[in-house]
Parts: C-alpha cells; structure tokens; sequence
C-alpha cells in the first residue's frame, strides 16, 4: 500500500539484518532527525511529505542526502509514531567515535559508565539510555544478548539520547574492559535484600570468562551453589560464580571511575558480569523494595542506581575542591 519506494526501503530498514549488513538505521521525528543531523550522523533519504518540514533542519546537512516528497498518507502507513509528522530518514549507522556530541552534555559528563547486559526489552533499553544521558554518563557499553539500540523501538523511547553520548553496542565480554578508563571499578546492580544469601542458580553462565582490568587480580569465588543444580555443566557454572560485597545503592560506592551493570529482567546478570565486577573490586548494589513486592523493572533499577551515582561524584567532586581552597 502506499508509495512503493517509501514501503521497499521503510520495511528493509526496520530489519536488523539490514541495519547489520548494509550499515543503515532508520529515524523518524523532526526531533530525532535534527539532533542526529547536529551530532555528525549522515543522512542518505529523507522522505518528507511538505517542504515546511525540512525547513527546521540544517540545510547544510540535509543537502548530503536525496530528498523524496511523498504524501502524509504514505508516511501514515508506515509511521510507527502514534502521531506521524511525517519526516522519515534513512542515516548510515552512527560511529561513536565520529559523532559531536552537545556542548552541554559534555561539560557535565562524569566518569560514570553504564554496562548493559541482557536488556532484551527495546523501551526499556530506550529508557535506559535517556537515564544514562540524563545522568552525565560517559559512556554506554552493550554488550552481545541486548537488543539492538538502533531497533525503531528503542530510538523510540530513548528521545535522543542515542546522539548526547558515545554508545558501544554488540560487545563480547572480552573486550568489556578495553573499552573502560583505566583503573574502573565495575559494580552490579541487584533488586534482592541486602541481608539475604547471594543467589547462583539464577545467574546463567555466560558465553565466557570475563577479562579482567589491568592490574586486578582474580576473585574469589563462591565453591558451593545456594540449590544443588540437575547438571554438572550448571554446577561448575554455579561454583565457578564470585562472591561479590554486596550494600545498598545509597551507601558510599562511586569513586571515579565507575561503571555500572544492569541486567535484564528476565535472564538477570551473567555470570560475566559478575567476575569483572569481582576482578575490580566492585560491589552489588541492592535497592531495597517492600517485602512482597515484585523486584523493579530493568530502567528504573538504571535510573536509581545512575543518578544516585550521579550524586555521590558530584558531592566527592565538590569535598575535593573544597579541600583544594587554602
């Protein structure tokens, strides 16, 4: 239905095997579209279905790409926005290390880092990355069993954060700390009571040991599982798991630099997670709820734990300079 040629490249461009192979991502939004454009992404298409939308973007920029009219109705179609404004945009998927991030979100970025592991869910993957932007964090890690951040989905929810902060995505956990400042302690984020037992049997092992900081050394790990697991792979798994110091999110724990992990609700933290958190001297972050009631949800353990983070930096930052003053 609908324009063909808006149809062909919309459906292809909503296909992670696309994204993948052809290096594509689809926006959509007059706001989405003009802080990518600002931050360097390169526009290949635009549809747009009057020439008044293209007017509040930079015409230096939307001069780099072919620009296709095409009937709002069209747009309609295959808008995934509740409201289209009809502006769809085929980009070359943004490089990290090429994009100019905003003034603003450079000066109050902090030596914070976020670490995703096994966010299936792609709103709350959006909405932890606008936590991460809204919170100053340097950097966003995510690591391979996330969703793809550049799905429709998660664009969606994140609101822009995708162009105010340098995000890694697809990583193996091997190569998790190269990608970290030097000395980074990597923490883990957990919704269980603080005075309770760690669990192992949740924890699924992961594609591989994790590698460890430079200058940290091995950590202990636990040698007895909390249920004696069906099979011997999932009992060395359980035995092979780190016994972490674990304390509540509000206590004393961002000391520059940190990273933090949020695991997905469904499949938890890896066990890859946990030993580079071990291996850096990190800790388990508790947030406390109501006995009975369900643990939170992945994007508001993130935004928690972040500006908590947040807080303590700035309030050492401020200590520091106070003792700077003669």
């Amino acid at each position: 239905p609908g324009d063909r040629r808006l149809g062909k490249v919309v459906t292809i461009a909503k296909s992670k095997k696309f994204r993948d192979n052809h290096g594509k991502v689809l926006l959509e939004g007059h706001r989405l579209i003009k802080d990518a454009l600002e931050a360097g992404a390169v526009p290949q298409t635009l549809f747009f279905s009057t020439v008044g939308h293209l007017k509040e973007l930079p015409e230096a920029e939307i001069k780099r790409a072919s620009l296709i009219k095409v009937k709002f109705e069209d747009i309609k179609i295959w808008s995934d926005l509740v409201t289209p404004q009809g502006l769809l945009g085929i980009f070359s998927k943004p490089d990290h290390a090429k994009m100019s991030y905003p003034a603003a979100q450079l000066t109050n970025s902090l030596p914070l880092l976020l670490i995703c592991d096994n966010i299936r869910d792609p709103g709350n993957l959006g909405t932890i990355l606008r936590s991460a932007a809204g919170a100053g964090c340097e950097k966003v890690l995510i690591t391979k069993g996330c969703v793809d951040p550049w799905e429709p989905k998660v664009l969606r929810a994140g609101m822009g954060a995708h162009f105010r902060l340098p995000i890694v995505t697809n990583l193996e956990w091997e190569s998790v700390p190269s990608n970290l400042p030097a000395g980074t302690q990597v923490c883990v984020a957990d919704n269980k009571d603080p005075g309770a037992p760690a669990k192992t049997t949740s924890v699924p092992r992961g594609a591989g040991r994790a590698g460890s900081a430079p200058g940290n050394t091995k950590a202990p790990v636990k040698s007895r599982p909390e249920a004696a697991p069906d099979h011997e792979d999932e009992e060395e798994a359980a035995a092979d798991i780190p016994e972490l110091a674990t304390q509540c999110y509000y206590e004393d724990w961002a000391r520059t630099p940190v990273a933090v992990v949020i695991g997905g609700e469904t499949h938890g933290l890896s066990a890859d997670a946990l030993h580079l958190a071990a291996s850096t001297g990190g800790k388990r972050l508790v947030i406390p709820v109501v006995p009975g009631v369900d643990s939170l949800n992945a994007a508001i353990a993130a935004a928690i734990v972040l500006f908590e983070g947040k807080r303590q930096l700035l309030r050492r930052h401020k200590e520091d300079d106070r003792q700077k003053v003669p």
